[in-house]
């Protein structure tokens, strides 16, 4: 189950279940739980603790030290759940602070070359796809779905069932349910995602009734998120309106003059 060529740190806690691949690395202070599978030429280090039934592909590097001019070498941390695929070359900083943890959740799909900065926090049921950067103190929320070569500021927040269209940016935070494209602009509702969640019809319509308000109605944020709360009060909306009062950075804005048009009942998925 262990390649002869790998070299495992005596004080790494290995379960018995694990495999690993030719000349990878793991050093002292990882935990890597059941079923995990590690490729050749991964290197896990650092104060990383990984549940089970995770798969590191070639040359994956996991907890090494955080890109920051501040840190100075503490036992800093990283958390990764169970069931996560990490592609080929994805990196994954711990943590820049004793205070906190970079954290990994569960049954996210990080593809190759992708990027996981120090103290970021991502959820569950996450796509992460190529080369996508994502840098310090970045949250996303669950089954977020990044396309290829997005850039996500430090400190950006990302909204559950929100999209990046490829090659997208944001510097301030993306709402949930919204669909990301070019540079901080948003483009309407993640529908298609919302559809796969299980939302209802008329949960969908009250959402764009709500993103039109906050979006494309002309109004300041402050009055906007009033008036929506006076108006809806459904679980998926106040997600919404509870992100959007919260943002410290601001939102990303409407790229469309147009208005929201009304969903007709959907017949299939």
């Amino acid at each position: 189950m262990i390649a002869p060529t790998a070299l495992i740190h005596p004080a790494a806690r290995v379960d018995a279940t694990v495999t690993v691949g030719p000349y990878s690395v793991i050093d002292a202070g990882v935990e890597l739980g059941p079923h995990c599978q590690v490729g050749p030429h991964v290197h896990l280090t650092g104060n990383t603790r990984i549940g089970s039934h995770n798969q590191f592909h070639a040359g994956c590097v996991i907890g090494d030290a955080p890109q920051d001019l501040k840190y100075r070498g503490e036992p800093t941390g990283l958390k990764i759940g169970d069931h996560n695929v990490f592609r080929e070359h994805v990196t994954v900083h711990r943590s820049a602070k004793l205070t906190e943890d970079t954290v990994i959740g569960s049954h996210n799909f990080l593809m190759a070359n992708c990027h996981i900065g120090h103290n970021s926090v991502v959820g569950n049921h996450v796509i992460i796809a190529n080369g996508a950067l994502l840098g310090g103190h970045v949250r996303v929320d669950d089954r977020v779905f990044l396309s290829g070569n997005c850039l996500l500021h430090q400190f950006t927040r990302v909204g559950t069932l929100a999209l990046m269209q490829g090659g997208s940016g944001i510097s301030k935070d993306l709402p949930p349910y919204c669909i990301a494209r070019h540079d901080n602009q948003i483009c309407g509702l993640n529908i298609i995602g919302l559809r796969r969640a299980g939302f209802a019809p008329a949960e969908r319509l009250e959402l764009k009734q709500v993103y039109q308000i906050l979006f494309r109605s002309g109004r300041r944020l402050r009055p906007a998120i009033e008036e929506a709360r006076a108006r809806f009060a459904s679980g998926p909306a106040v997600v919404l309106l509870d992100f959007a009062a919260a943002t410290k950075r601001g939102l990303c804005r409407d790229s469309s003059s147009g208005k929201l048009e009304v969903e007709a009942p959907a017949t299939e998925d």
